[in-house]
């Protein structure tokens, strides 16, 4: 089949349209109960249903979060297939959040469930962990070019877990997380309108001036809304990379359903914030 035009380009061009928010689709069990409905197949499938009818005619990205899928076993993952086939079909893009990461076939064979162009799970993007090495993704990077999808590479996350490794300081000077950041500078070199290969980087982390975020390719910025972080502290954590952040709120939107009204007004709200944040940097 013939390949997508790139995932940067049809970012850029969605999130100019829609502006940048990225909702999670993250259907953990407290949640199903929330919205009054059962932990299993048929709570999930309702609950998927609704974000996706409420919101994809209206945002620019939806993440699902795999595992939330996967632990209903092969009746999940069939929802999680129709979740991202009617998303997708309403003009929002699929960045699957599933952070896969190994090596050789192992790791081809991710990327060939969640990047080639006619699997069933088929999603504008991934997240893959470099954790075995950058190199590692290679299959992933190669899939992902020739279908046109896109890489969200885990680089410095919001979890307090994640310094130690992240944070930790290479024999060269520079940090495992800036490295991250170099590789996915380089993927995306010469790009227009933007790179298809971005980074993971907490919207709660606070000042990174350290870190050059620049990278020509989008920064997924999980953290916004339940986790403390507002739309307003993203200039100050982002700096000039703040055009490129694709702001991910979960729990933030997902409270407010079952009701679709309830739902989308909470979208709408942070979406106006962001832009309001956008403006003022």
């Amino acid at each position: 089949m013939s390949p997508l035009e790139p995932f940067g380009a049809r970012l850029r061009r969605t999130m100019d349209e829609r502006g940048p928010l990225c909702v999670g689709i993250d259907p953990h069990a407290s949640l199903l109960t929330e919205w009054g409905l059962n932990d299993d197949v048929a709570g999930l499938e309702r609950f998927s249903r609704t974000v996706v009818d409420a919101l994809s005619e209206r945002v620019a990205v939806f993440k699902p979060q795999s595992a939330f899928f996967e632990r209903f076993g092969s009746r999940g993952v069939a929802v999680l297939e129709k979740t991202v086939e009617e998303a997708r079909a309403a003009g929002a893009l699929v960045v699957m959040d599933a952070k896969r990461g190994d090596i050789g076939s192992t790791m081809a064979a991710y990327a060939e469930a969640f990047l080639r162009k006619d699997s069933p799970l088929f999603s504008d993007a991934l997240t893959v962990s470099p954790y075995l090495g950058y190199g590692s993704l290679s299959p992933a990077i190669e899939l992902a070019r020739e279908s046109g999808a896109g890489l969200f590479v885990l680089a410095l996350t919001s979890n307090p877990e994640g310094g130690e490794v992240q944070h930790a300081v290479r024999a060269d000077g520079r940090t495992v997380g800036a490295t991250m950041l170099a590789h996915l500078a380089a993927e995306n070199a010469g790009e227009e309108p933007l790179g298809s290969f971005g980074a993971v980087v907490g919207a709660t982390l606070g000042d990174l001036s350290s870190y050059d975020l620049e990278i020509n390719g989008p920064l997924l910025a999980p953290g916004v809304g339940a986790q403390g972080a507002t739309p307003a502290d993203l200039p100050a954590v982002f700096g000039g990379a703040l055009p490129n952040v694709v702001p991910n709120v979960s729990r933030g939107v997902l409270r407010h359903g079952p009701d679709t009204g309830a739902l989308r007004a909470a979208a709408d709200r942070f979406a106006e914030e962001i832009r309001a944040a956008l403006a003022a940097a």
